[in-house]
Order: C-alpha cells, then sequence, then structure tokens
C-alpha cells in the first residue's frame, strides 16, 4: 500500500499534478473542471444499461434455482452486473475521488423505502445518492467559509451516522 502510494506521488510529481493527487484521495469536487469530468457520461450510459436488466438482476438475486426456473442465463447476467458495477465505480473514483459509505448507506436507505425490486429503486438510488453527496459538499464549502472541508470527509461523517442508525432501526414488513 505505502510502496503504490509512493509510486502515485512520484508520478503525480514528475506531472506537475500533486495537487490533484491530494484532491483524488480526499473524494473532492474542486478538481472536477471542463475536461476531467466527460468519464461520467459512460457512467450515465452505464447506469442505462443496468436500468435495462435491471428486472433480470432481481431474479438473479432470489437465487440460483429460481433464476435457473425462471431460464435466466445467471452466468452472463451476473458477469454483467459485475461489469457494469466495476466499471461504474472506476470511473467515478477516477473522477472524484473515494467517497466513503456512499454506496453503503444510500442503497439500504432506498431498499428499506422501496423494496428489493431493483427497476423501482434505481432511481431512487440515484437522486437520493446525489442529494446527500451534494448536501454534504454544501455542508462542506459552507461550514468554515472561504476554506473547503472535502466531501468525503463531510459523508464519512454522515454516511457514519445514517449508517448506524439502519443498524438500529427496526426492520419492516
Amino acid at each position: 500500500r505505502s510502496s503504490d502510494l509512493a509510486v502515485a506521488t512520484f508520478i503525480a510529481y514528475e506531472t506537475e499534478m500533486l495537487q490533484m493527487l491530494n484532491v483524488w484521495q480526499s473524494g473532492d469536487f474542486s478538481g472536477v473542471l471542463l475536461g476531467r469530468y466527460e468519464l461520467l457520461w459512460a457512467t450515465g450510459a452505464l447506469a442505462a444499461f443496468a436500468y435495462v436488466i435491471a428486472d433480470q438482476l432481481t431474479i438473479m438475486g432470489l437465487g440460483e434455482s429460481v433464476a435457473a426456473n425462471l431460464g435466466l442465463n445467471r452466468d452472463a447476467v451476473l458477469w454483467a452486473g459485475l461489469l457494469i458495477v466495476s466499471l461504474i465505480m472506476s470511473l467515478v473514483v477516477v473522477t472524484v475521488g473515494s467517497i466513503p459509505f456512499i454506496g453503503l448507506v444510500v442503497p439500504n436507505i432506498a431498499s428499506r423505502l422501496l423494496g428489493d425490486k431493483l427497476r423501482a429503486s434505481l432511481p431512487a438510488v440515484a437522486l437520493l445518492g446525489a442529494a446527500l453527496v451534494l448536501a454534504c459538499d454544501l455542508i462542506g464549502r459552507l461550514i468554515v467559509f472561504p476554506f473547503e472541508i472535502p466531501v468525503a470527509t463531510v459523508f464519512g461523517v454522515v454516511g457514519t451516522v445514517l449508517f448506524l442508525l439502519l443498524l438500529r432501526a427496526p426492520q419492516r414488513g
């Protein structure tokens, strides 16, 4: 881990991108400028493809025998889902950086509110995730104005509180 960081720091130093490395490591939007966000269009296309196969992903989540009985090609859907998730995650992390707890908290809140049907919960996950990240970004920009706290730091605190509340909240149904 430390050798990877040393190599990344050396490359960033040689290419005069040391400040951008810090922005990327802390999950901050201040480095997302023209020419650095275009990869997110591919994320939108991948999310649309995930929405198209959402029913198949829901069926696959019911178990191997249910998927086989319903005639679903489990391996193809599994690999498509894994590919979509890994590409979306990598594109977002490359563009913005790592934001803790977002992939853990937001889908669980949407699942609690809307159930396990993926087609119904995907738009809610996208909107709730965007709203929470925007709120944390605004808090980070306003709390110590004119300075900024990285969105990853604010969302780490908010996400921890939300995650603990999710653990303590009783299950519905």
